[in-house]
């Protein structure tokens, strides 16, 4: 393997977005109210150009394999953005490469300016839940924010000043 890690381009958008649609499929979460019908799917690169958010691609020697962000979602209390969008190949799953992307996305997210990250998922994701909670996330009970993805119903949060995967 010879991973890279950098930020989306517009020449991404389509293979990113089918990866994203080809994990939802293989966990049959391809249903309304998730990321899988969200038209900015389409353009990530668009989407990530608001100011406060980043996007990472990580690739395998030249082909994408997965992705994730941080982006200031509306409604989401002062200081905290939404770890968003984070998907890996099966192929490349367990190798350390989401943990990666996560970290270079709480590192990029603290550069920013954000104190808290918050975000969305859903049971079927249950191994991402669980990198989450190695991270720090801590459950919540409710949703923030306005995503729009109202098929989701893990609620996560993670305060920025606690220590992170590498510590």
């Amino acid at each position: 393997m010879n991973i890279v890690y950098r930020e989306i381009e517009k020449k991404d958008n389509e293979e990113i977005a089918a990866l994203i649609r080809k994990v939802f499929r293989e966990f049959k979460i391809d249903r309304p109210g998730t990321v899988y019908f969200d038209p900015t799917t389409d353009d990530l690169y668009t989407l990530f150009r608001k100011s406060g958010s980043v996007y990472w691609i990580a690739e395998d020697n030249g082909t994408i394999i997965g992705g994730c962000g941080v982006f200031p979602t509306p409604g989401l209390p002062a200081g905290c953005a939404e770890l968003v969008k984070l998907y890996l190949l099966p192929s490349h799953r367990g190798k350390g490469i989401g943990r990666e992307l996560i970290e270079r996305t709480l590192d990029k997210a603290r550069r920013l300016g954000y104190t808290q990250i918050y975000l969305e998922s859903l049971p079927e994701l249950s191994k991402a839940i669980h990198i989450y909670e190695k991270a720090g996330f801590r459950r919540l009970s409710a949703p923030l924010g306005n995503s729009g993805h109202f098929g989701c119903d893990i609620w996560m949060l993670k305060d920025l000043t606690d220590k992170d995967l590498r510590n």
